[in-house]
């Protein structure tokens, strides 16, 4: 059995026997996953419990606690006698909040954030039709205020605060569409609008057109209407896509 390729002992491993049952376990588990979802540890590596509890200097059982949430994660699997076999990107549960964290911090973060927009570029449009349709007026005039104040904190360049409103905008649009499986989307949105700001993937003046686009859904959608609710949202989704297609167009291949 080899070890985890091209990975030595971790520098803190020595100091771990201070670290709470529960951190050993965290430890454990987001470093694996960190360097499953970079390559790092690369599809198709095996590993044993033993050589990780060596590494990290842990007990088996946090190893064995580790482990398990990793194949939960469809990022592992048990092999027979072989020990533990990482899996492609195809076997990942690539919805889980955790596993779109490790991608957007490794060499893969332009294909997660690629995909994410994507899959926002499919689902928003639809979420502000069905939101000018159905959404009781007291959320809609939320909305109409959320867009005023994301306005102003584009103008002024206040980019913590335009993406808190960024996020809140868009998760209200999603759960005033009344489909709840939209609703649990906005988690993912939330995603992709952070990993673009913290990777100075966002300008920090927004353009004017970007900023009239969401007060444009939300008057459409306080309306009730829904064809202008669902063409200003496809107006920023190929907006975003073109902003992103520089980037991605240089990425590096993507892992699995």
């Amino acid at each position: 059995m080899s070890p985890l390729p091209g990975i030595g002992a971790d520098p803190a491993s020595s100091s771990v026997a201070s670290i709470p049952v529960t951190g050993r376990r965290n430890l454990v588990f987001d470093t694996l996953g960190r360097e499953i979802c970079a390559g790092v540890i690369a599809p198709q590596a095996t590993f044993t419990t033993e050589s990780i509890e060596s590494r990290f200097q842990v007990s088996r059982s946090v190893v064995r606690e580790a482990l398990r949430a990793l194949e939960a994660q469809g990022l592992i699997t048990p092999k027979r006698r072989v020990g533990v076999r990482v899996l492609p990107l195809t076997d990942w549960n690539v919805y889980d909040l955790q596993v779109i964290r490790w991608r957007l911090a490794g060499p893969s973060r332009v294909a997660q954030l690629r995909s994410l927009t994507e899959l926002r570029a499919a689902i928003e449009p639809a979420a502000a039709r069905m939101a000018a349709l159905r959404a009781p007026l007291n959320q809609a005039s939320d909305l109409v205020g959320l867009a005023g104040r994301l306005w102003a904190a584009g103008r002024e360049g206040d980019a913590p605060k335009f993406l808190d409103l960024d996020k809140e905008f868009h998760a209200l649009i999603l759960t005033m569409s009344g489909n709840e499986m939209f609703a649990q989307l906005h988690h993912l949105v939330a995603e992709v609008l952070t990993g673009r700001t913290q990777y100075d993937l966002m300008p920090k003046y927004p353009a004017p057109e970007a900023l009239q686009m969401h007060v444009d859904i939300a008057t459409a959608i306080q309306t009730g209407n829904a064809e202008k609710a669902a063409a200003s949202m496809v107006s920023i989704m190929d907006r975003t896509l073109a902003e992103m297609s520089s980037i991605w167009e240089q990425k590096a291949p993507i892992i699995g």
